[in-house]
């Protein structure tokens, strides 16, 4: 076997009480491709970060072979202190590394070089950080969800890439596809310590599920011994006291493994909370189409979705994706067309942003709502931190903010909130952002158990195949066209996966740096390159205003409503009635305007991926 070009050994490392790594170990070789997995917070991007000598371990040596060149991927890049992307992934490069690669792969990532890092959206900023890793051509890639904030095609395409280079891979991803294409060896992250298998991850699950098994019936038999010990302690003890001491000793001994050993992390708990059943027919659109300036995108979409259907939308950043969820159920209307809803639809929503959890707020108040200890699922009450630790928080996380969780936590809590509300109709628009393997089976499996109808958004291509019945897909020119079956199904019906959405072609930065010679072939289906405009510090900050500003309207509306329906109002004060209804025919029509300005802003962010 070659010799390690990196090695990690009894790594051990702690914050705090419980050691994040307790002997962890990690050995790359030259072309070796190995994927590190684990739960969320079980310490994969801390040992990503030793191995790439950016966090020094408590103990425990780290060697790279001299000449090895090493290129790591953090999940939050930092691009302060350069000028543009393209001097930013330059700076990344050594002298004997091709020049060419930098303005190659900035431009397969939808990016021209001349991008002000200081304006970019964090998945520009982490397009630019992937070309900066990538360029290089390096010895051993560390990457760390390479995948999140890209599309379809995006992704599709760095698949592609990294299996043509010849670079030693550590990948840490929650998008099982890439794992399973990409990897194959896999190290298991777990209680501080690691456990290799020397396969892809396609077969990890079954290995991890037999690891536990294994664990489970040696914790039984300590368990069974410790029983037999103690009682021959209380009926066998005679005379030969040295033999005694050494048993009472192992008995103590027996009883510390016991009580120090580890388990496994529970599972969440994850259920939907049903309403009454639905109609049979859920929602109909007929020739729906919208348009936003000279771009159309829906054109002349009819579709029916019937009681337990599971439809999922793909389709490049850009597409409209959400704009066509939110035709469909009822929240944007057509400008040609008309798309209804059945009768007796309960929905319950889960948005891509987070818009729904507030920063300030801790975990309990998300959940009560601010009201007391009492969470409301589907209208019963149960006790806050009941309901937590079945998402896998701990008591102590419910003062926490929700600005302090990480990714993962702050999905497992709009999960959390969406499965309270008592629905029929599921809408999740890119459920899997941040969560774990272990987190994602469940949900597969509440969306399988679900009595109701779900339409879903998502950029995993295994989830979608897991899940859905039937696929709504961008074809480009806003048409959209459904196809039986996953994403598999899709791809093998249409000959392709899912392409970048058609753009406008850039303009290169007048530089010398970016006229290299463009590389012989390029591989996989790639993003437009496009020299995409930001947006202004007035648009930024017109999103941020106008759903306050919509919501106040809103309850102006409600208490104009309210006052026009008092008994007898308009025959004691007929003037007064006059007044209030024309305030109230003012205020809706500014409420439109609102409305329409923020859905322009948000397609338009959504364009320019961020």
């Amino acid at each position: 076997m070659a010799p390690p070009l990196l090695l990690l050994q009894d790594i051990r490392l702690t914050f705090g009480g419980t050691p994040l790594l307790d002997g962890a170990e990690l050995s790359v070789s030259a072309g070796e491709r190995v994927g590190l997995v684990g739960r969320n917070g079980s310490g994969k991007s801390t040992l990503l970060k030793i191995a790439a000598g950016l966090v020094q371990a408590d103990s425990g040596p780290r060697f790279v072979q001299p000449g090895a060149t090493v290129r790591y991927l953090p999940q939050e890049p930092d691009l302060s202190g350069f000028k543009t992307t393209l001097d930013y992934v330059e700076a990344g490069m050594g002298p004997g590394d091709q020049e060419y690669r930098a303005m190659y792969l900035l431009n397969e990532l939808g990016l021209t070089g001349a991008e002000d890092p200081a304006n970019l959206s964090g998945g520009e900023a982490r397009r630019a950080a992937l070309a900066r890793v990538l360029a290089p051509e390096p010895d051993i890639l560390l990457l760390d969800e390479p995948t999140n904030h890209l599309d379809l095609p995006a992704i599709e395409w760095l698949e592609a890439e990294i299996a043509s280079l010849r670079s030693a891979l550590v990948l840490i991803s929650h998008d099982r596809r890439f794992l399973q294409d990409l990897t194959r060896a896999t190290v298991w992250l777990d209680r501080g310590r690691t456990k290799r298998m020397e396969r892809g991850f396609g077969f990890f699950e079954e290995w991890r599920d037999q690891v536990l098994e294994e664990e489970e019936r040696d914790q039984q038999k300590l368990a069974r011994k410790i029983v037999a010990e103690e009682h021959w302690m209380r009926y066998g003890v005679t005379a030969r006291r040295k033999r005694n001491v050494r048993r009472v000793g192992e008995l103590a001994a027996l009883r510390a493994q016991f009580r120090d050993h580890r388990g496994a992390v529970g599972t969440i708990t994850m259920a939907a909370t049903e309403a009454d059943v639905s109609g049979k027919l859920v929602m109909e659109a007929e020739h729906i189409s919208k348009t936003y300036g000279d771009r159309v995108i829906v054109r002349d979409l009819s579709i029916r979705i019937q009681r337990g259907d599971r439809i999922g939308i793909v389709g490049p950043n850009g597409a409209g994706k959400t704009t066509l969820l939110k035709m469909l159920t009822g929240e944007l209307a057509p400008d040609t067309g008309k798309a209804k809803m059945g009768t007796n639809i309960e929905m319950a929503t889960l948005d891509q942003r987070r818009a729904a959890l507030d920063p300030n707020r801790s975990v309990r108040e998300t959940l009560t709502d601010g009201r007391g200890d009492q969470v409301f699922v589907g209208g019963n009450p149960r006790h806050v931190i009941g309901y937590m630790k079945d998402f896998l928080f701990t008591p102590e996380q419910a003062g926490t903010a929700v600005s302090r969780l990480s990714g993962g936590e702050r999905g497992r809590l709009l999960l959390a909130c969406a499965l309270a509300q008592a629905s029929n109709l599921m809408v999740l628009d890119e459920p899997t952002n941040d969560l774990d393997l272990e987190t994602l089976d469940l949900l597969e499996e509440m969306i399988d158990d679900y009595a109701g109808t779900v339409l879903l958004v998502s950029h995993d291509r295994d989830f979608l195949d897991r899940t859905v019945t039937a696929t709504i897909a961008y074809e480009g020119d806003g048409n959209w066209e459904v196809y039986a079956g996953g994403y598999s199904d899709m791809v093998a019906q249409r000959g392709h996966g899912v392409k970048a959405r058609a753009a406008a072609a850039a303009t290169a930065p007048a530089s010398s740096k970016s006229t290299a010679a463009k590389p012989a072939k390029s591989t996989g289906a790639a993003p437009a390159s496009s020299a995409k405009r930001k947006l202004s510090f007035k648009e930024k900050h017109a999103l941020e205003q106008l759903p306050k500003r919509i919501a106040q309207l809103e309850s102006d509306i409600a208490r104009l409503n309210n006052k026009l329906h008092t008994p007898n109002f308009y025959t004691r004060d007929p003037a007064g009635f006059q007044k209030s209804t024309a305030e109230l025919t003012r205020i809706q029509a500014e409420h439109a305007k609102a409305e329409e300005e923020w859905l322009q802003l948000e397609m338009l962010r959504e364009e320019l991926g961020g």
